[in-house]
């Protein structure tokens, strides 16, 4: 796997391009860039990338991000999916007021979607043939 540190604006857009898993934002005309957790209407929850501090801690973000992105149906949470190997990266969690966040680029999800039961309605029609 080849990891792109963030140097300059080529890096970044090529960091985003090979992770699709990642996104982009903005707060408080601060960039993050990393894996939201959960973005609704009031709570932007993102697990911030360059707050990881080591080269090596860094690879597993993105092996653990990966694993996830292709594993999952994408719609739980990362620290859900993963559990215990993803706590590891708590700490890097940071939340925002979502009317403040600009969210540029790359997927996000809602954990009020996780509580939506999705029902096929169906039609039925009864005929009764008449002799």
């Amino acid at each position: 796997m080849h990891i792109v540190f963030i140097v300059s604006d080529q890096d970044f857009k090529q960091l985003l391009d090979q992770y699709p898993f990642l996104s982009y934002v903005v707060y408080g005309g601060n960039d993050y860039i990393g894996i939201i957790q959960n973005h609704d209407e009031l709570i932007t929850a993102i697990y911030d990338y360059s707050s990881v501090n080591t080269k090596e801690e860094r690879i597993k973000f993105l092996e653990l991000a990966d694993t996830w992105w292709w594993e999952s149906n994408r719609m739980i949470p990362i620290n859900i999916f993963l559990k215990q190997d993803w706590f590891r990266f708590k700490s890097v969690l940071r939340t925002f007021n979502s009317k403040d966040v600009i969210l540029k680029y790359g997927p996000h999800l809602s954990l009020r979607d996780l509580s939506k039961k999705r029902t096929k309605r169906r039609a039925i029609t009864l005929v009764r043939k008449m002799n």
